[in-house]
């Protein structure tokens, strides 16, 4: 309030300057013994409110400035090209009022008062897009954190989902580990051609491997093919009969069989005929089923 005040006055007082100096002249003009005193004063006074014009055109300038760079900063923060558009030409005009207050004099009156008004209207201009943009600066934040929080929200999810998906595939690990047969008891009779148990390498005619596979309510019941491995000492496969696969590649096997298999244990017996030359030493038998090895055994042969 102060401050219009201020204003007011000092530009009321430029345009009595001037009706004061054309009445100081024409007392020159006329003479007068204590005029000179009198004219001195007066022109002390003008010269105060010349000051004090000019002061007040500064501070109007500088006004225009700041509120030009007032739109430039909410520029930076806006992206909407309509509203920056707008912003943009306030900014051009407050730059353009603040460049003819600059090359005013302070004496002109009547533009001094044209551009006071002129700062009035800027000045609210600026006030509205202010809360405009810090409408939309309250928006962006509300939008920001809605954002924010279905990430976090989708994130938890797909924590959610991966952890679900390891115990499901720990829990199908688990379940293929149980289902799992398991061959027991496993025996390897070296047989003569009479089928009994041959007391020397040279009489082996024949190796009979027999085993349990144990009961397992978990496995799947249905038919099964079991397939024997019989490993000479040398750690050769003894007969070879045909081929399966084991663990992504094709193995020979010396023996298989089909069997149907119920869930409950259940009495296995393969053959391996000799006609090969047996040799003493250590013979091992491995026994497989659904690509899995499920047991295995060994047998000394002497001389």
């Amino acid at each position: 309030m102060k401050r219009k005040l201020y204003r007011a006055l000092s530009i009321g007082f430029v345009v009595f300057s001037g009706l004061v100096i054309g009445a100081c002249n024409g007392d020159k003009a006329n003479g007068g013994g204590d005029g000179d005193t009198i004219l001195s004063e007066e022109e002390q006074e003008l010269m105060e409110l010349r000051q004090l014009a000019e002061m007040d055109r500064r501070e109007m300038e500088n006004e225009y400035a700041e509120f030009a760079a007032q739109f430039g900063e909410m520029k930076k923060t806006i992206r909407d090209e309509k509203l920056l558009e707008q912003l943009d030409a306030e900014q051009k005009k407050a730059e353009k009022l603040a460049e003819e207050l600059k090359n005013l004099k302070a004496s002109n009156s009547a533009e001094i008062l044209r551009l006071k008004k002129e700062l009035q209207t800027v000045r609210e201009v600026l006030r509205s897009y202010i809360r405009q943009v810090d409408s939309l600066q309250q928006i962006n934040q509300a939008l920001i954190g809605e954002r924010d929080a279905a990430l976090k929200e989708v994130e938890r999810t797909k924590q959610e989902n991966t952890s679900i998906s390891e115990q499901n595939a720990s829990l199908s690990e688990q379940v293929a580990i149980a289902a799992q047969l398991n061959a027991t008891g496993i025996q390897i009779n070296a047989l003569n051609s009479r089928g009994k148990s041959a007391r020397k390498s040279k009489q082996i005619e024949k190796f009979q491997v027999t085993f349990s596979i144990a009961r397992n309510v978990t496995a799947q019941a249905g038919n099964r093919t079991v397939y024997l491995r019989l490993m000479k000492p040398n750690n050769s496969l003894l007969c070879p009969s045909g081929s399966f696969a084991y663990e992504n590649k094709n193995i020979q096997y010396s023996a298989a069989k089909k069997i149907e298999y119920s869930g409950q244990e259940q009495q296995v017996t393969l053959f391996v005929p000799v006609d090969e030359y047996v040799g003493p030493g250590k013979y091992s038998a491995h026994i497989f089923v659904d690509g899995q090895m499920i047991g295995s055994g060994s047998l000394n042969i002497e001389k």
